[in-house]
């Protein structure tokens, strides 16, 4: 059976020289289309790749009067001869024996026009904003980052672990997160001290969307030796800042039998691995982003496959900082959290090579990071990329179960309540290490896109939940 899939041939294969020049179908979307009553130029664009494909269609053809109709926005399909292209800056065209519309768009109401459009402007028309040349490249290198870091764990011998989205525990202890019930609101159970009453919800407890997959990982870990997780995590975090969104995505490996070093290791392996790819398979919507952001990535990332990762102590890093003659806007200090400012100072002007900075101090990390003996740090690990900051954050594991729970204590945690956690300690516990990666904020690094709305294809931030 011959279906309508089967018939048509993909811009990418032909853009890839794939497909010689021959009699070949195409479909897509119209971009532009300029032309006369004896000629029309109609710009194809299918999704499958970045660059478009010229159509040429003569007068003489019998929907003449179909195609002259034609306006940005309007899905055809167009049946005709693949041929090289007499013109500059395309190797191929298409001469149109035959052009059938699937569907008009009013030019009236479209919301894609032909005149500049600002990403704030398009991010408010996100249900068609993949059709722009600079999302579609966007949303394509967001797909071959996702299937590169699914490739480089599966080689690294990890298993693909999906951890619950609704959970008790907070597993960054923050406390900003959205909560799950059940309840009618206008029927609220209250306890006898006038609570809600969260027995009678439908998970007898209060719950939330999680923050992280991490602590379930690292039970996973203690029987498969190596896992990751790759998932929606949630933030209710009221910030309306170009780094925040309440939904991303996070990448979390966890491994057994691991030190900080060897996450570190992991880590830039990682980093490595989807840059070789997306430079390879993406080239042509990265060139598409440069030119849309004028902020050529292409450096920062051959950066981070040329030239060592450099491995210093936050003591170190803070030191450095402190001599160094740059007016920063947040004040150094030992026991500062560092801001995006010193992040990219350590990795582009001091080191110029992407930066890993360890051994942060205790308050500053969450609890269950590994103490170091000195008991002022603990064994975490923040990688710096030039052009961005931080991309990722991660550490070995506490694995002593004195020592963890002390710490959550300390932070007022209910260690009653997390002794599910606890309990591996006690089971045969061994050293194990992990790390988060935001895949918006990698994709950010990647693209130069400098808002996070920009790099999903549905941001929800506050105020804002539509599409």
């Amino acid at each position: 059976m011959t279906t309508l899939l089967s018939q048509l041939t993909q811009l990418s294969e032909i853009h890839a020289d794939k497909i010689p020049p021959s009699h070949i179908t195409i479909a897509g979307w119209v971009r532009t289309k300029r032309g006369s009553k004896k000629l029309s130029f109609i710009e194809i664009n299918d999704g499958t790749c970045a660059k478009s494909l010229q159509v040429i269609v003569d007068a003489s053809l019998s929907n003449y009067a179909d195609v002259e109709k034609l306006t940005t926005g309007c899905s055809v399909k167009i049946e005709g001869n693949l041929v090289l292209s007499p013109a500059k800056g395309q190797k191929y065209e298409m001469q149109a024996k035959n052009v059938h519309v699937f569907g008009y768009a009013d030019p009236e109401t479209f919301p894609l026009q032909k005149k500049e459009m600002t990403f704030e402007y398009l991010r408010e028309v996100a249900h068609v904003r993949p059709r722009t040349s600079t999302f579609s490249s966007v949303f394509r290198i967001r797909s071959r980052v996702s299937t590169a870091i699914h490739r480089f764990f599966e080689e690294q011998g990890f298993f693909y672990a999906h951890t619950p989205v609704v959970t008790t525990a907070d597993g960054e202890g923050a406390g900003e997160s959205f909560k799950v019930t059940n309840f009618d609101f206008d029927k609220l159970p209250k306890t006898k001290e006038g609570k809600t009453d969260f027995s009678q919800d439908f998970f007898a407890e209060p719950t939330m969307l999680c923050v992280t997959g991490q602590l379930e990982g690292e039970l996973m870990t203690m029987g498969l030796n190596r896992v990751y997780t790759f998932g929606p995590t949630f933030r209710a975090e009221n910030s309306n800042t170009s780094r925040h969104l309440a939904e991303f995505w996070m990448v979390e490996p966890e491994f057994a039998f691991a030190d900080l070093n060897d996450n570190m290791q992991l880590a830039q392996d990682m980093i490595r691995f989807v840059v070789s790819d997306v430079l390879k398979h993406c080239s042509d919507d990265i060139d598409v982003c440069i030119q849309k952001t004028q902020n050529d990535t292409r450096e920062y990332l051959k950066m981070a496959l040329e030239r060592p990762f450099v491995r210093v102590s936050y003591t170190e890093a803070v030191d450095i900082l402190s001599k160094c003659k740059t007016d920063f806007e947040n004040p150094v200090f030992w026991g500062c959290d560092l801001k995006s400012e010193h992040e990219r100072y350590l990795c582009e002007e001091h080191f110029k090579s992407p930066t890993i900075v360890f051994d942060y101090p205790e308050e500053l990390k969450a609890f269950y990071m590994y103490l170091n003996d000195d008991g002022k740090t603990v064994r975490a690990m923040d990688i710096l990329m030039p052009g961005i900051g931080e991309v990722i954050g991660g550490s070995q594991r506490e694995d002593r179960e004195d020592i963890l729970i002390a710490r959550m204590k300390k932070l007022g945690i209910d260690t009653n309540a997390m002794d599910w956690y606890i309990s591996i300690r006690r089971f045969g516990s061994v050293p194990h290490s992990g790390f988060g990666v935001g895949l918006e904020r990698l994709i950010m690094w990647i693209t130069g896109m400098s808002n996070i709305r920009d790099v999903i294809p549905f941001p929800r931030t506050p105020g804002n939940c539509k599409f």
